[in-house]
C-alpha cells in the first residue's frame, strides 16, 4: 500500500544539485519521501542514483538546492550529524560496508556496538536476523568467504541492527544471483513492514520496479518520471512486437528503418511502437516487412525498461540508432561460422570434500552466445576457470578454441578473451 498523501514526509529535497568538478552528478533534483513507504531510484550507471542518496545519508556535500531529512535541513556537518543516528545507509558495492577478515558474527556485533546497541536487544535482533536471512549456520564463517548474495543479507542486518527509521540502500541487489535477490525482498519487505521503517532504495534493474511504492527514473542526473510503478508506464503508452524471422538481417534492416527503439535478442527483434494498441502495432511491423517470411509475431504491454529507454527517446537523450541494437549489414553480410567453439564433457571439481561442478556436459558452436544460468554458488565461475585453463578438472575433459583445456591452457588464454568477476582471484 502507498504511504497516504497526508503521511510525514521523511526526505524532501528541492532543486538539489551536486558536481564534481566539471563533472554534474545531480540536476535541479526535486524528490520527496513519505514515512512508511519504499521508494525507489531506478536508472543505468552514472545516472546520480549513488549521489543522491549519499547527500540524503548526510555523507556527500551538495552545491545546489535544499535537502531536509527528518524536517532537519542538512546545509552543514553538524546538520546531518543529527539525522545519522535515526538512520541506516548500505553503500554500493557487495560487502563494502563490512569487515573482509571478520566474520558473520564479529560484523554484527562490531556494528551494534557502534550503533549503542544494549547487550540484551543485540542478543535479541541478532538471533532474529540470522535466523531470517538464513546466515546463522554461518556465524564463524569470514565476510570474504561468503557468495555475493551472503554479504548483501550479512549487510543488510548490519544496517538494521539498530532498528534505523530510514533505511538507504544503494543498490543492494546489483551482482547477486536471482535466488538470493528473491530472499533480499522478502526479508526487506518483512521487515520494514514490522517495524514501519521508511525505505529509500536504488537498483539498475528495471524488473524491481513492482517492489517500490514510488519511484524516480533518473538518467545523467535528471529525474526523467515519478510516481507509482504503474503511472509512469502510463506516461507513453505504446506496445512492443516481438518476432522472429526466416531472414533476421534483412527483417532487421526494414524494421530499423521504420522504427526507432528496436533491439535483438538471440533469434528475437523486439520493436516498441508508440501510441499503438497490440493488434494495429503487430499489422504495423507485419506490412513493414511483407516481403520476408516470419517464424513468429507477438505484440505484448512493454515493460518498465521499454518506458525508460521511451523516455530517454521522447526527450533526445539517446540515439536508439547508435547502439542497443546490432548492426545490419545486408551489403555483404557475415556468415556464421561452422564447427564447435567450446566442448566440455562430464567435468567435475571437487575442492577437499566439497563438489562444486558434477559432471557438467555441453558444448558451443562458433558463433553462439551462450549462457551459464544459476545462483551463486552453482558452479558457474569454476566451470568456466576449468575451460580457460585457470583451474585443473578433477575429473573430466574438454576443448576451447580448439585446443586440450587439460594439456593446452597457455594455447586457450591466447585465443580467448576472459572478464574476471570483480569478486573472484585468479589463485
Amino acid at each position: 500500500m502507498v504511504a497516504a498523501p497526508s503521511a510525514e514526509i521523511v526526505v524532501r529535497a528541492q532543486g538539489l544539485g551536486k558536481c564534481y568538478k566539471q563533472q554534474i552528478a545531480i540536476q535541479n533534483l526535486d524528490l520527496t519521501v513519505r514515512r512508511g513507504e519504499i521508494y525507489g531510484l531506478i536508472g543505468p550507471d552514472g545516472s546520480g542514483k549513488s549521489s543522491v542518496m549519499k547527500a540524503i545519508a548526510g555523507v556527500l556535500a551538495f552545491e545546489q538546492g535544499q535537502l531536509q531529512v527528518f524536517n532537519v535541513n542538512l546545509d552543514s556537518e553538524a546538520a546531518a550529524e543529527r539525522v545519522k543516528e535515526r538512520l541506516g545507509f548500505m553503500p554500493q558495492g557487495l560487502g563494502l560496508n563490512l569487515y573482509a577478515d571478520l566474520s558473520v558474527e564479529e560484523n554484527i556485533d562490531f556494528f551494534a556496538q557502534l550503533r549503542l546497541v544494549t547487550p540484551e536487544l543485540l542478543t535479541e535482533r541478532k538471533q532474529k536476523l540470522l535466523k531470517m536471512t538464513r546466515l546463522e549456520q554461518f556465524r564463524d564463517r569470514a565476510m570474504k568467504n561468503l557468495s555475493g548474495g551472503m554479504k548483501q543479507k550479512l549487510g543488510l542486518v548490519c544496517t538494521l541492527i539498530h532498528q534505523p527509521e530510514l533505511v538507504i540502500l544503494d543498490e543492494p541487489t546489483t551482482g547477486v544471483d536471482p535466488v538470493s535477490r528473491r530472499d533480499f525482498w522478502a526479508i526487506l519487505a518483512e521487515l520494514l513492514q514490522e517495524h514501519g521503517m521508511t525505505a529509500l532504495i536504488s537498483t539498475a534493474y528495471m524488473d524491481e520496479a513492482s517492489r517500490f511504492h514510488r519511484l524516480s527514473m533518473m538518467h545523467e542526473g535528471q529525474v526523467l518520471a515519478s510516481g507509482e510503478p504503474d503511472d509512469i508506464q502510463r506516461q507513453i503508452p505504446g506496445s512492443v512486437v516481438e518476432l522472429e524471422a526466416e531472414t533476421l538481417t534483412k527483417a532487421l534492416e526494414g524494421i530499423k528503418s521504420r522504427f526507432e527503439q528496436v533491439d535483438v535478442m538471440g533469434n528475437t527483434i523486439r520493436v516498441f511502437i508508440d501510441r499503438q494498441s497490440l493488434d494495429d502495432a503487430a499489422n504495423l511491423v507485419t506490412q513493414t516487412v511483407p516481403d520476408i517470411p516470419l517464424k513468429s509475431i507477438l505484440a505484448i504491454e512493454p515493460t518498465l525498461e521499454d518506458t525508460f529507454i521511451a523516455q530517454l527517446r521522447h526527450k533526445k537523450q539517446v540515439d536508439r540508432t547508435a547502439h542497443h541494437s546490432i548492426p545490419v549489414n545486408t551489403a555483404n553480410p557475415l556468415k556464421r561460422p561452422s564447427g564447435v567453439a567450446i566442448a566440455a564433457r562430464e567435468l567435475c571439481r571437487d575442492f577437499g570434500a566439497f563438489r562444486a561442478v558434477d559432471n557438467i556436459s555441453f558444448s558451443v558452436r562458433q558463433g553462439e552466445i551462450f549462457g551459464l544460468l544459476g545462483a551463486n554458488g552453482a558452479g558457474k565461475t569454476t566451470v568456466i576457470k576449468m575451460l580457460t585453463g585457470i583451474l585443473p578438472p578433477t575429473a573430466g575433459e574438454g576443448e576451447v578454441a580448439g585446443a586440450n583445456m587439460r594439456f593446452a591452457g597457455q594455447m586457450i588464454k591466447e585465443r580467448i578473451g576472459y572478464i574476471l568477476f570483480a569478486n573472484e582471484n585468479l589463485a
